[in-house]
């Protein structure tokens, strides 16, 4: 019996994952986080905005599909990969094969991967580390932002898609893979990997959070998912570093942005509130 059968398997597995990972994060009610969440959604108006704008990107990458279904650009900048990199990915995967990781690495790849985003959307909001979910914000959608025109205009086939010898491992634990899941991502948005970027990106900022549990937790997941990507026989060595560049840069950037609008927004509520103490004397 396959693990994951359908879209519908993996959404469960998701919420599933999530519940556990607050519940061990924050030891509380996970449902404590949930409506901190849907709190904040209602009565911040800057957050909702924020949470719109992430959500309104990762719809654009679905738009990115299309755009790129009705473009007569017909690069592939493949072949010049495989040159560079040669035989490394096929020989990486016939060395570790072994059905149980290949059920672990494809569990990390379409489960734990998202349960990484929102999972710290619900930790940090129920923490009231608002710099952190602005941070977060900011850092998806600079992830996104950089890597759509990547997918346009340098377009990279999946290894598995081009070498001979790589398998698409995936379809072991997730039959279904091909036609559920590839409408969420192309076959040659290889270049730079966004499952690395952004597990990347979610272990940094974990880093900031203060929560001992959910460093390591992401640091070790951002790990095996890198692992996996290889394994599985999607992506390249070239996308990987790229996504780690990306990464990197995006969370860097995104908390940076987050600081100063933090700064900013101090300045700017402190004189209205010593205008108030001025007229109440």
């Amino acid at each position: 019996m396959y693990p994951l059968q359908s879209m519908t398997h993996a959404t469960v597995y998701i919420v599933i994952s999530i519940y556990f990972l607050l519940l061990v994060t924050l030891r509380t009610n996970p449902f404590n986080a949930a409506g901190a969440f849907v709190q904040e959604i209602f009565t911040r108006r800057k957050y909702l905005l924020h949470f719109v704008a992430v959500m309104a990107i990762l719809f654009f990458n679905k738009i990115e599909l299309w755009v790129e279904s009705h473009m007569k650009y017909t690069a592939d900048f493949t072949p010049k990969v495989y040159a560079l990199e040669g035989n490394f990915v096929a020989a990486f995967q016939q060395f570790f094969q072994n059905d149980i990781l290949t059920m672990v690495t494809s569990m990390f790849y379409v489960v734990i991967f998202p349960c990484l985003m929102i999972a710290s959307i619900l930790i940090y909001t129920y923490q009231k580390k608002h710099r952190l979910f602005y941070a977060l914000c900011y850092t998806v959608m600079i992830n996104y932002i950089v890597a759509i025109p990547f997918y346009l205009f340098f377009p990279v086939l999946e290894v598995w898609a081009f070498h001979p010898k790589v398998d698409l491992l995936i379809t072991q634990a997730f039959p279904a893979f091909e036609s559920e899941y590839r409408p969420l991502s192309g076959l040659d948005n290889c270049f730079p990997s966004l499952h690395t970027s952004i597990s990347v990106s979610m272990a940094i900022l974990a880093a900031h959070s203060g929560n001992r549990f959910w460093k390591w937790f992401s640091i070790l997941s951002c790990s095996i998912i890198i692992f996996a990507i290889f394994y599985l026989g999607i992506h390249w060595v070239t996308d990987m570093f790229g996504g780690v560049i990306l990464g990197t840069f995006a969370a860097r950037v995104g908390i940076r942005i987050s600081e100063e609008r933090t700064v900013l927004g101090g300045l700017l509520v402190q004189p209205r509130r010593l205008k108030q103490q001025k007229v109440g004397d």
